[in-house]
């Protein structure tokens, strides 16, 4: 995502919109005092221009330039729009000295427009207009300026603290909204790099299986077709052979592929439990090898994370698989599902001819469903084990962490997922 300058500024506006309206009030109160002062009515209306006059110039110059260059580098458009203010506040003070009250408007514009030197400089000389007025007037010292002089001294120090104050506030405000949008920008890019590393590791896993069934089926496709293509004018008994078994492999090369995209999102979690699902794997396991096999649920059943429930199923459908393609005279099989306080625990066992774990976990003659498995639970904190040895059977172990905070967790997303899924 690109990175603008706007949208620090954005969060400034929240605030300045009190700011707007404190100057809206300062020009309002001005105003008035003009009206009522005791001044020639002409000088009150030069005033009384020059000043609203400042209303335009803050909305068209100042405004956007105060939002953008506090605490930054102050160009020229901020330069132009205080000396603008600045001779404008002087033509309304010369005409009349009630105009003055509208440095509570001018010296934090004035702060927050200059660097803090120069704004300190050009407050100073604002404050001190109404003394240089009544001085360029006649007035006397021990009279006219000492009644002036007080006021002008305080309202320096005051102008000063309060536009150091303003320039503070704006300045951590800017530094605020710089920060938030830093962490949402960085919490968009971890999302999307944890995405992509999810889709990364999903597809090196969905490459893993295409491998070692569909690729598989399609290469003997291939041999035993052109073996038919080779036998038609020499045998065509035996080429005939060869296209009925090119047939049965492509039928079991797609039944495949339906059993494996519907193993991506599990559409029977979406109406019915894990352990019905458990139950129905055992069922099929039945039907197809004739062993006798039985779900055990230990613990209180309860409703899990689809994540969880994901990655328990499709741990036993790949156990279940590797019964029936391992140890299909296996006599018996037994799904124990065990639901703890804070962990759900999968046991699939069989008592097969067993294997060297070694063998299958490492991908050199099993495939790599068991190698997935484990990458599968781990991938949401789990674990998975195998053992097993020749002679005596096989168990699968498969622990995932499940809070019990966790267990009522909305699954709208994953049953969004698994209706793409059965679309396929």
């Amino acid at each position: 995502m690109a990175e603008t300058p706007d949208h620090a500024p954005e969060a400034g506006t929240r605030w300045f919109g009190l700011w707007d309206a404190f100057f809206a009030v300062s020009y309002a109160v001005t105003t008035v005092l003009l009206f009522t002062s005791a001044g020639e009515q002409v000088h009150r209306a030069v005033a009384m221009a020059a000043l609203t006059l400042a209303v335009p110039w803050y909305a068209a110059m100042g405004r956007d330039a105060m939002l953008r260059q506090v605490g930054e580098d102050h160009g020229r458009r901020s330069v132009v729009f205080s000396v603008g203010l600045f001779l404008l506040f002087s033509v309304a003070v010369v005409f009349d000295l009630a105009s003055s009250f509208a440095l509570f408007a001018v010296v934090p514009m004035l702060m927050m427009s200059l660097s803090t030197s120069p704004a300190i400089a050009v407050v100073t000389l604002a404050n001190l207009m109404p003394v240089i007025v009544v001085w360029l007037r006649g007035g006397t010292l021990d009279r006219d300026i000492a009644a002036v002089l007080p006021t002008s001294l305080l309202g320096i120090a005051l102008s000063v603290m309060l536009g150091l104050w303003i320039t503070r506030v704006t300045r951590q405000s800017r530094e605020r909204g710089t920060l938030i949008d830093e962490l949402r920008r960085n919490r968009e890019r971890v999302a999307r790099l944890s995405r992509e590393a999810g889709v990364a590791a999903e597809r090196e896993r969905l490459a893993r299986e295409i491998h070692d069934t569909l690729a598989q089926g399609l290469t003997s496709i291939i041999s035993l077709v052109q073996a038919a293509e080779a036998g038609f004018a020499t045998d065509p008994e035996v080429a005939r052979s060869h296209l009925g078994l090119a047939g049965q492999v492509a039928r079991e090369s797609l039944a495949e592929a339906r059993e494996f995209v519907t193993a991506l999102t599990p559409p029977v979690l979406k109406e019915s439990s894990l352990v019905q699902a458990a139950r129905r794997q055992a069922e099929g396991l039945v039907a197809q090898t004739g062993m006798r096999a039985e779900v055990v649920v230990n613990g209180n059943e309860r409703e899990l994370p689809m994540a969880v429930s994901v990655v328990l199923l499709r741990s036993l459908q790949e156990a279940v698989a590797n019964i029936r393609k391992h140890a299909p005279k296996a006599r018996s099989a037994e799904v124990r599902l065990l639901y703890g306080t804070d962990t759900v625990r999968l046991y699939v066992r069989d008592d097969g001819p067993g294997f060297e774990p070694g063998e299958r976990t490492s991908g050199a003659k099993g495939g790599f469903g068991l190698p997935g498995m484990r990458t599968r639970a781990q991938e949401i904190g789990g674990d998975s084990t195998v053992d097993s040895a020749p002679g005596r059977g096989t168990t699968v172990e498969v622990t995932v962490p499940v809070p019990l905070e966790d267990t009522r967790a909305a699954r709208t997303e994953d049953v969004e997922e698994a209706g793409e899924a059965d679309e396929l």
